[in-house]
């Protein structure tokens, strides 16, 4: 499907119930597993023995999984679940018939127990098998990540500045919360009946979407 190298090729199946079976999960999050994946499988391993590419800072090896649906649809809760118990970076391949999205979460290291937490996933839409397209370049595995992060994210992730993925993500984070707080204030004016609650609400949407169009 990604037309990486075969030298990373892995193609082992994961018993889903690894994933709810010894591990602290709620009932509700057991019947997703059950319900809504079929199975899994671990497809390829990046990493500085397999793709001859130096070993990131942050990124020591990539893992490709492959989740295979019994519908169009998968709680994201399951990817935080896998991506908080395996202590790699994951690409995630979604399959449902001949349909696939691919999901990556923004994963930093975490302080505490947890080896990395997931600040937010970016996918793509459904596409065939024969659409998705992503390609691996960089130096080592620190770039190959960003890149596969930045071509899942789109245009959300797009910057022409000299900009860090971490300052590209939290920069998306922001633009989606000014989304929210200008849609509440727009409904909020819309219903507002006193004139000078209109102007004062007004003042504070032009502000907010000065600082959207700054983003």
């Amino acid at each position: 499907m990604l037309n990486l190298p075969k030298t990373t090729e892995f193609n082992r199946r994961i018993p889903k119930q690894k994933f709810y079976e010894n591990l602290s999960v709620t009932p509700a999050l057991k019947r997703v597993f059950i319900n809504q994946i079929r199975s899994i499988y671990w497809r390829n391993k990046l990493s500085p023995e397999t793709v001859n590419l130096a070993k990131g800072d942050a990124v020591t090896e990539l893992e490709v999984f492959e989740i295979q649906l019994n519908q169009p649809s998968l709680d994201e809760a399951v990817l935080h679940l896998i991506d908080k118990e395996i202590p790699y970076h994951i690409l995630f391949l979604l399959t449902y018939e001949d349909k696939l999205q691919a999901w990556i979460g923004y994963k930093e290291a975490a302080s505490g127990a947890a080896a990395f937490k997931v600040d937010r996933y970016y996918h793509t839409d459904w596409l065939d098998a024969d659409e998705l397209s992503l390609s691996m370049s960089g130096l080592n595995m620190d770039a190959v990540y960003e890149g596969f992060v930045r071509q899942i994210g789109g245009d959300a992730l797009q910057t022409s500045d000299d900009e860090s993925l971490k300052e590209s993500v939290a920069r998306d984070a922001r633009r989606r919360q000014l989304e929210k707080q200008i849609a509440v204030l727009e409904a909020k004016v819309r219903r507002e009946k006193q004139m000078n609650k209109q102007v004062q609400l007004n003042a504070e949407l032009k502000k907010l979407r000065k600082e959207l169009e700054e983003l």
